[in-house]
C-alpha cells in the first residue's frame, strides 16, 4: 500500500491543504516542505509553459533545501486559469475577487494544472488541461461568495470543491485537476519513476 522507497515517503513543495488532501486519497505518504517561488508570468510566455515551469520551480526549490540526495522523491504542483489566453492569477481584493467571477460568469475557460516529480536525479512534469464552464453568475451571487473568504488564495478566484461548485455547468478534464493535483499525472508519474503505491 504504501510507496516503496528509501525514505518510505515523499516531500510536498505545497502548502496547499487541497494538494494534500488528493495525496492523502493515493494513501502516499508524505511530509510537507514549505518553499517559495517567484510565480510571475514571463513576458510573451505561454500558460501551458508558464504552469509547468513554476511546478518545476518549486520542486527545484525544494531540492535546494533537501540537497540532491537521489534517494529523495519530491513532488511539487501549480494551476492557472485561463480565459481569452489570459491567466488569472489569486485575487488580491474584493474588487479584484469580483471581476474575476463576472469574467468567468456564462462562460468557459481554462484549468492548467502541470505536477512535476524529482526522483533519481531526474525532473518529470505533466500537463493536465481541463474546460470548466460556468452559468451566469449574478452580482449578488458573486458578492455572497467573496464574502465566504473561499476566493482568497485561489487561482481564478474560485474553489471547484468548495461552494463554486454551484457555478459549473460542465468539467471536461479532470477534476482533481482543477483543484490543484490532477492525479491520473500523479499516479503516472509516481509509476513511470518506478514507485509503487497499490
Amino acid at each position: 500500500m504504501a510507496i516503496a522507497l528509501d525514505n518510505e515517503f515523499i516531500y510536498l513543495a505545497s502548502q496547499s491543504p487541497r494538494r494534500s488532501e488528493l495525496l492523502r486519497q493515493l494513501r502516499v505518504q508524505f511530509r510537507i516542505i514549505r518553499v517559495q517561488v517567484d510565480e510571475s508570468v514571463r513576458p510573451g510566455e505561454a500558460p501551458a509553459d508558464c504552469v509547468q515551469r513554476l511546478a518545476n520551480d518549486k520542486a527545484h526549490a525544494a531540492l535546494g533545501i533537501l540537497g540532491d540526495d537521489r534517494r529523495l522523491a519530491i513532488l511539487a504542483a501549480d494551476t492557472l486559469v485561463v480565459v481569452d489566453d489570459r491567466i488569472l492569477g489569486k485575487p488580491v481584493d474584493r474588487s479584484e475577487g469580483l471581476a474575476m467571477l463576472a469574467l468567468l460568469s456564462g462562460r468557459s475557460h481554462q484549468v492548467l494544472s502541470a505536477v512535476s516529480l524529482w526522483h533519481a536525479g531526474r525532473m518529470q512534469c505533466a500537463l493536465s488541461v481541463s474546460m470548466v464552464t460556468f452559468r451566469v453568475i449574478s452580482v449578488e451571487e458573486g458578492e455572497h461568495y467573496w464574502q465566504t473568504g473561499e476566493p482568497l488564495g485561489k487561482a481564478g478566484g474560485y474553489a471547484i470543491q468548495g461552494r463554486a461548485a454551484l457555478f459549473v455547468e460542465r468539467l471536461e478534464g479532470s477534476y482533481s485537476g482543477v483543484m490543484g493535483l490532477p492525479l491520473f499525472e500523479t499516479g503516472a508519474l509516481l509509476y513511470a519513476a518506478g514507485l509503487r503505491i497499490l
